[in-house]
């Protein structure tokens, strides 16, 4: 089954549009995990298990695991959501931007090694980046457009011909990129006007929507801005703010909480 139609899918039977992102960094883990081999897989299980009752995606970034020589425990970690939580997707944010050979291999590692249902990348080589994850003809690609940092605008906003570079990049993925018919954007919480503006101009083309919890993107005005006619269409995802709700031993039970309650404010606004 392609990207595009199990993400319609889990939109609607879990009613939720939340991703939580996984970003584990060990000096934030509860101190009853210190010391252990496993605990990057251990803590990021335990908030999977958390709070998928109130997600329908999870996204872990590739950096929080090699940095400590963790992809084994990453690979154990996609392989358990997809058991555990059958028709959940996993997108991994890797934000890989290379060609030829060199970005086969990145996809490979995304799709074949890790089993990720989608995985994002970085545009600024052109279709030469996207082409080889294309060969993996059901599997999501999501190409950064509008980044939610505040640095993006150094390059997003250039003029080029009269309207931004970021605008340009959505109209490269909706219309040309798009060979698969799995292409998303990433556009952040942080500019809601530029989501609009990429609503306006992708049709129904998810939107990865980081930004929202700890960067200070505002829910209602996100959703306002990126919602399809349907009230899809949106990845919005809350990384820090669902990991660290607490530093102790219940640490993944105020996470559910967290996750639970911007579930319930996204579909308040969407709805």
């Amino acid at each position: 089954m392609s990207f595009i139609i199990s993400l319609e899918r889990v939109w609607k039977s879990t009613r939720s549009l939340l991703c939580v992102g996984l970003d584990p960094d060990p000096l934030r883990f509860p101190l009853h995990l210190a010391g252990r081999v496993d605990a990057i897989f251990t803590f990021c299980r335990e908030i999977v298990d958390a709070t998928a009752p109130y997600a329908s995606i999870f996204k872990p970034q590739i950096a929080y695991f090699a940095a400590y020589r963790a992809e084994e425990q990453l690979e154990a970690l996609i392989t358990h959501i997809h058991t555990r939580h059958p028709g959940l997707l996993v997108v991994l944010d890797a934000k890989r931007g290379d060609i030829g050979s060199t970005a086969e291999q990145y996809a490979r590692e995304a799709f074949e090694r890790y089993h990720a249902d989608a995985v994002t990348v970085n545009p600024y080589l052109g279709l030469d980046s996207i082409k080889p994850y294309l060969a993996y003809k059901e599997k999501g690609i999501i190409v950064l457009c509008r980044t939610s940092n505040p640095g993006s605008s150094d390059l997003q906003c250039l003029d080029t011909g009269g309207k931004p570079l970021y605008q340009h990049i959505a109209k490269l993925a909706a219309e040309q990129w798009n060979i698969s018919g799995q292409l998303g954007l990433v556009v952040g919480a942080t500019f809601p006007k530029e989501i609009y503006a990429v609503r306006q101009l992708v049709g129904t083309m998810p939107l990865l929507i980081p930004g929202i919890g700890a960067q200070g993107g505002d829910i209602q005005a996100t959703v306002n801005a990126g919602r399809t006619a349907d009230g899809t269409g949106m990845i919005i995802n809350s990384s820090r703010a669902i990991l660290y709700a607490c530093s102790d031993e219940d640490f993944a039970s105020s996470a559910a909480d967290a996750a639970r309650s911007t579930r319930d404010a996204i579909n308040f606004y969407r709805n």
